[in-house]
Parts: C-alpha cells; sequence; structure tokens
C-alpha cells in the first residue's frame, strides 16, 4: 500500500504554477478546499484557469484568488453567486465559460474516465450550445461536450487514511469526486487524517490511487460563508405565491422523487409533511431532503442546492454531483417544479436569464427542465408592469425546448394537451376575461 505525503497547505500552493488549469472541487463553500485556495492566493502565481461550480464567494476561496488577480479564466455553471466575479467579468478582467451544472459534473467525470466527450440532450437548441456538433440520438437533439481536465486539482474530503483513501461527508461529495480523477496533481484537504485500515474499504468514496498529496486542515464556521449557519428569520410570503405553491403540491403523488427549484417551488418543500412520502431531491448530491433544522449550519448538516443547511429523512442518501444529474437525465427524477420568466405555446421555457443583466448563472436549470419526467412551472402570471410571460413565443434565452407539462401562476393553470397550450383551471379570485387579458399566447381552453 502507498504511502501518500502529508504536506502543509502553503507546500501544496508551491505546486501550482502560472497559466495552469486548477480544479476546485466544492458546492458554494461546502465541501470546498478553502485552505489550499487561500494559500495559493499567497503566492504570486497568476493567469490561472478556475474550474468549479463558482467562484467561491467574496473574498472567499476562488473569490479570495478573484481579488488578488490570480485568475484569467472561470469555468463553471453559477457565477452570479459572488458579485465581484459578475463584476470582473464586466470590466473586462475576467474570461467566463458558462457551463450547465450536470454538464460540468459529467465533463470532470469523463476526463478522469479518459474519454474524449460525450453527447447530452442539455442545452440542446440555446445560446449556451452555442456552436458545438449536434447529433439527433435515438429520436433526440444532443450536444457534443468534451472531456474537462486540468493540470491540478484542490479537493476537500472529511477524512483521508496514510494510503490517500478519501471519506466525504454529507453533501459534500458534490464536485470533489469527480474532480479527484480528472487532474495530473491531486492535493487533498482533509478534516482528519487515519492510519491505514481506518477507514473501512466500504466507506471509500475516492480511493487513495487518484491523490498525490495530503493537507489536515481543520474547517471553522467562518470558512463556509453564507452556510455557516441556518437564518432564523421568518419568510413573509404573499398569499398570491403561497397558493400557487400550494396548487403545485396537489400535482405531487407518493413515492415520487422531486426537484424543487428557486423561488416560488421552495415554498413547495414548506408545505410536504412526511406523510405525503414525498422523495426530495437536491442535484448537488442527496435524496431525501427534510426541512431546515432550527440551527445550526453545514458544519452539522447537509446543504441543499440553494446551499441553504437542511436536514436529512430517514432513508436518506448522499452522491456526487455527477451521479445526481445522471440521476435527472436518466429520468429517475419524476418530478421538477421550477421558476419561469417566459413560456411560450411551443412548451418552451425560459428561465435562467434575467433581463438587463449578465447571462452568469444556468446552474443546473438546463440539465432538470430536459431531463425530469414532468415539468412544472411556477410562475407569476405576469411581470411587475404587466407584461405577459406566458407568450406566443420566448423571447429571453431559452432554457429548454419543448419540455413545459404545465404552468400554474396566481390566475391560472395551463397544460399540454396533445401538444396545445390548454387552460384547464382557474384559480381563486380570477375571471376568464382576466385570463385572456394578460396571457400573451393563444390557448385552448377545457374548464
Amino acid at each position: 500500500m502507498k504511502a501518500v505525503p502529508v504536506i502543509t497547505a502553503q507546500e501544496a500552493a508551491q505546486k501550482v504554477h502560472s497559466g495552469q488549469t486548477l480544479l476546485v472541487g466544492g458546492f458554494g463553500m461546502t465541501g470546498n478546499p478553502v485552505h489550499l485556495v487561500h494559500a495559493l492566493a499567497e503566492t504570486d502565481v497568476r493567469d490561472l484557469t478556475y474550474v468549479a461550480n463558482n467562484v467561491g464567494e467574496a473574498g472567499l476561496s476562488g473569490g479570495r484568488l478573484l481579488r488578488r488577480g490570480k485568475l484569467k479564466k472561470a469555468i463553471g455553471s453559477y457565477f452570479t453567486s459572488n458579485r465581484e466575479a459578475v463584476q470582473a467579468y464586466q470590466d473586462g478582467k475576467l474570461d467566463v465559460q458558462l457551463i450547465p451544472q450536470g454538464t460540468l459534473a459529467e465533463a470532470l467525470r469523463a476526463g478522469g474516465a479518459g474519454l474524449g466527450g460525450f453527447y447530452t440532450p442539455t442545452a440542446a437548441g440555446t445560446v449556451i450550445a452555442g456552436d458545438a456538433e449536434t447529433r439527433v440520438l435515438g429520436g433526440q437533439l444532443m450536444v457534443f461536450v468534451p472531456a474537462l481536465r486540468g493540470d491540478v486539482a484542490f479537493v476537500r474530503a472529511w477524512r483521508a487514511d496514510r494510503a490517500g483513501n478519501l471519506q466525504y461527508r454529507l453533501t459534500e461529495q458534490n464536485f470533489n469526486r469527480a474532480m479527484a480523477t480528472a487532474a495530473d496533481l491531486v492535493i487533498a484537504e482533509v478534516e482528519e487524517i487515519v492510519e491505514v485500515g481506518d477507514i473501512a474499504p466500504e466507506h471509500v468514496h475516492t480511493p487513495g490511487l487518484f491523490v498525490d498529496y495530503l493537507v489536515q486542515a481543520t474547517l471553522t464556521p467562518e470558512d463556509l460563508g453564507s452556510s455557516a449557519d441556518v437564518k432564523a428569520s421568518a419568510k413573509k410570503v404573499d398569499d398570491a405565491r403561497l397558493n400557487i405553491a400550494r396548487r403545485a403540491l396537489q400535482e405531487l403523488r407518493p413515492g415520487d422523487v422531486v426537484n424543487l427549484g428557486i423561488g416560488i417551488p421552495t415554498l413547495v418543500a414548506d408545505l410536504i409533511t412526511a406523510e405525503m412520502n414525498i422523495n426530495l431531491h437536491t442535484e448537488n448530491g442527496m435524496l431525501g431532503v427534510g426541512p431546515a433544522p432550527e440551527g445550526g449550519g453545514a458544519m452539522e448538516y447537509p446543504v441543499n442546492a440553494g446551499k441553504i443547511p437542511v436536514t436529512a429523512l430517514p432513508g436518506a442518501s448522499y452522491f456526487d454531483s455527477a451521479d445526481s444529474f445522471g440521476m435527472i437525465r436518466g429520468r429517475h427524477v419524476d418530478v421538477a417544479v421550477m421558476g419561469g420568466l417566459q413560456v411560450d405555446e411551443a412548451g418552451n421555457l425560459a428561465n435562467w436569464a434575467v433581463p438587463g443583466k449578465p447571462l452568469l448563472g444556468v446552474g443546473g436549470a438546463m440539465d432538470l427542465a430536459s431531463g425530469a419526467g414532468r415539468l412544472i412551472v411556477t410562475m407569476n402570471h405576469t411581470d411587475p408592469d404587466g407584461t405577459p410571460k406566458i407568450v406566443r413565443e420566448c423571447t429571453l434565452p431559452l432554457t429548454a425546448r419543448g419540455v413545459v407539462d404545465m404552468v400554474i401562476t396566481e390566475q391560472a393553470v395551463f397544460e399540454f394537451v396533445d401538444g396545445r397550450l390548454t387552460l384547464t383551471e382557474l384559480m381563486p379570485g380570477s375571471t376568464l376575461e382576466d385570463v385572456r387579458a394578460s396571457t400573451g399566447a393563444s390557448f385552448a381552453e377545457r374548464l
């Protein structure tokens, strides 16, 4: 059994050189090798290509590298969580490549497995696909994505033995497992280093053959940024949005595996009880999500896709981001409930590019929209100025084409019946005249 050298964070930082591609594990600040990244920020390295789900938070992890002028390019799925990354892009100081979250995870897994790339339905027919090669496979348009590798990977695990075997904690597998396979040099920051044999073989998530160096570093709440603690403030929700969430809940059946997006879909989670037997899935690697704890944070609990600490229900399981999106693309998620900016007569959805803001935050929306068994969109019927959000043809950048099954607003419920947008229900307090006047699409009526 090989022995993996144990070095300091400062020694690890010296192994990264200017111009290299650096893979950094973590989902937000959960499972993030923050001590390694901060040590790197103290060196004279520059012109790095930084590959991660997001560029940390302002001043934390990748955010500190950004502040120190170390990054030339960032490749990831959700940069809007760091306002400084958005500003750097707008100022022309940071080149950005936006990749859907599940595509990013799979590209890393392909890179670690020695594959040249793969075809995926995610992002097909959208601006994110750009000029990528496309093919119709099994009757579905798919986009070719090249594999992704790095020169160096910084990953974070809970425990390691001296042979380099890694064990992750809760939802901290996220991008770490794939990244540990996809770089020429892998350095693992860990909470604890134990003797060989102290981690049972069946509890090893990353075998030691992938790991070149270990660094012991103790995590503190300050290292976790916005996930450090549960915010206990009460949420004030208007009745219209709550009615939309209640109506969406009626569509969920016992035993369903359900993924809930941000915004109104989050309210659905607050309405689910244990007796309903609904299995909540979160794309960063958890099935069986329970309610938020009364106190504490990511030091004690898993986090959901909103990077908010949650509890785990009995029977819950954890996995990495690549497996999570395999569940989504493989149609193992029964229902996705997502917010929307526009839905059109063809069932196209636009929900990731906010008008007037840079296109820097697609996250997992494209994977979910094209991969879930059934897609329910919950949104306000119009913009604040009265502009319809149900339209003849989407004018905003698309999330996915022809994927919407149902739309629920404060005014009405629409379904796609035989491919036709159809009004099937009026919401309380709404009239048919109201719906006709505030809808920008033609629709059939089946009330």
